[in-house]
């Protein structure tokens, strides 16, 4: 969505509240999140995957705060970073001026044909997870306009899934496994991961279903929901998602991801690691059983083989984990898209 001559990035509204000065950024309308499970509801105000993007005429003036908790944004511009700028907010409005790297517009006709964004674009890239709370945007000051469509990558891979999607654990928001297969994909992506609340709700299904801004989708369905809901629920909360997309965009791929491994594969004396599997064959069951040609399964340990780069909780992918993810999953989705 664009606003004040910003293109808000994996923004799909701006809330704004008596007891605030700013607008709160959400990755789903507010008719969506409250309708989601309680939980979900929290997590969609966290702006994982959300960019602030705009291109500059000069100096310009960004004035954004963080509740919940303080927010690490860091800038790029186009897919350079910016060296040695990141930007903490807090409660306390902040504003921060950012000006076009001089050498940014000297470059060499073959270097802009190899990226994603161009290098005017300014992309102050928000957090998600543990390294950010809710962000409010205040304002800005300065003579901006949003990307144009050659600007940007003209394919979009939208995730769906856990704490794992969201991005939990590695160390900035460009090693989340989604963004480093939308890198590879030369895509955009939209990242709607929930961090332990990915339920497959309804709403979300719909929600998803509802949009027409990508071509390609990832649905990892969902360790969140193993010890919380019996299998026989999970498979049916599962297909009724997997349905209602997938119905709704018929020649679009819709791959479904089975649990990642963790812990209950890990640990020897996990008992718990037959209910892991048991969540993995229902999947391929449901997957099996669809109806709908357009839609994958990928198997989520073919995507991880080995624990090397996991995180301590033997839960969550840390960076070289994420980037292994990443890689393998491009490889699969990339022949998808090429149809």
């Amino acid at each position: 969505m664009n606003a004040d001559g910003i293109q808000f990035h994996n923004v799909a509204a701006l809330e704004r509240f008596d007891s605030h000065d700013g607008v709160r950024l959400q990755r789903v309308p507010e008719a969506v999140r409250t309708e989601l499970n309680e939980g979900a509801q929290t997590r969609m105000c966290h702006p994982a995957g959300a960019e602030l993007r705009f291109v500059p005429r000069g100096p310009v003036d960004v004035t954004l705060s963080s509740d919940v908790r303080d927010s690490l944004v860091r800038p790029f511009w186009g897919e350079f970073q910016a060296a040695g700028e990141e930007i903490v907010i807090g409660e306390e409005p902040r504003t921060v001026t950012l000006s076009p790297p001089e050498k940014l517009s000297n470059l060499r006709p073959a270097v802009e044909d190899d990226l994603r964004f161009a290098p005017g674009v300014c992309r102050l890239v928000l957090p998600g997870d543990h390294r950010g709370g809710h962000v409010y945007f205040h304002g800005v000051e300065g003579d901006v306009r949003p990307p144009t469509a050659e600007e940007v990558p003209d394919r979009r891979y939208l995730a769906y899934g856990t704490s794992i999607t969201e991005g939990e654990a590695p160390s900035a928001e460009t090693l989340t496994y989604v963004n480093q297969t939308a890198r590879r994909l030369g895509a955009d992506a939209v990242n709607l991961g929930s961090c332990g609340t990915a339920y497959c709700d309804p709403a979300m299904a719909e929600h998803i279903a509802s949009r027409e801004d990508w071509d390609v989708a990832t649905l990892s369905l969902s360790v969140n929901m193993v010890g919380r809901f019996s299998v026989e629920e999970f498979r049916e909360r599962a297909r009724s998602m997997i349905d209602t997309v997938a119905g709704a965009h018929p020649e679009t791929p819709v791959v479904c991801i089975t649990l990642f491994p963790h812990a209950r594969d890990y640990l020897a004396d996990d008992e718990e690691a037959t209910l892991a599997a048991e969540f993995r064959e229902a999947l391929r069951g449901v997957v099996d059983d669809c109806d709908h040609g357009n839609v994958h399964l990928v198997e989520g340990p073919d995507l991880l083989p080995t624990a090397a780069g996991m995180t301590t909780d033997l839960v969550h992918p840390g960076d070289d984990a994420m980037i292994r993810i990443g890689e393998a999953l491009a490889d699969r989705l990339a022949p998808l898209l090429a149809r």
